[in-house]
Order: C-alpha cells, then structure tokens, then sequence
C-alpha cells in the first residue's frame, strides 16, 4: 500500500468504493487508525519544500490541489485523496504544482 518498494515511491489513491465520498474528516480518520497523529495545512502557489529529511515516519496526503514529491530519484504528483508515506531518514522535496494552493494532511508516526 503505502510502502517503498525498491526506493520507488508508492502512491496509495482514495478509494471511492470502498470508502465513499472523499473528505478531511474520513482521510484523518483513515491516518489516525494506522497510529499517526495528523495536521492540516495549506500551502499556496509557489510553495516549495527543498531536499530535507524527518526523523519520524510522515504520510503526506492531499486533500485538494497538486502536490510534486521528488524522493529516491523518482518524482510523483499527489491529487486529492493520494496518500504517499516518507519514511524517516528519507531524502525528499515537495512543490505546489499548478496554481491551486494545496489542501494536505500531514500524518507523523512518533512511536
């Protein structure tokens, strides 16, 4: 689901089926019961995050808008209800890409 496999970033997509309507409330919920302690922020057009690393395990996920990640070499787009798991110690970036602020739960596993 949401592991690396071989470096390459794995993104997991909303489920409309199985999990009905995409919403803040829901995707917390989803992260919250795999342990991870969740916070909402906004970042507008231009936003960019350079190479950097966390010490803890993070899931980025997407509420709305476009979010470019770059990490082991690979590049993804994240789009409401993509999930996509960091793990700590990981190099990575992230970008707002196109010109709607981003709408992101940041999901961080403390244990």
């Amino acid at each position: 689901m949401l592991y690396m496999d071989t470096s390459e970033p794995v993104v997991e997509h909303w489920d409309f089926e199985r999990d009905g309507e995409l919403t803040e409330e829901k995707l917390r919920r989803k992260l919250e019961a795999r342990g991870y302690q969740v916070w909402r922020y906004v970042y507008p057009p231009g936003t960019r995050f350079p190479d950097h690393s966390h010490a803890v395990d993070k899931i980025d996920a997407v509420l709305s808008g476009r979010f470019r990640m770059r990490m082991c070499g690979h590049e993804v787009v994240l789009e409401a209800g993509d999930c996509l798991a960091v793990p700590r110690g990981v190099v990575h970036s992230a970008e707002v890409a196109g010109d709607a602020p981003v709408v992101s739960l940041d999901a961080v596993k403390t244990d």
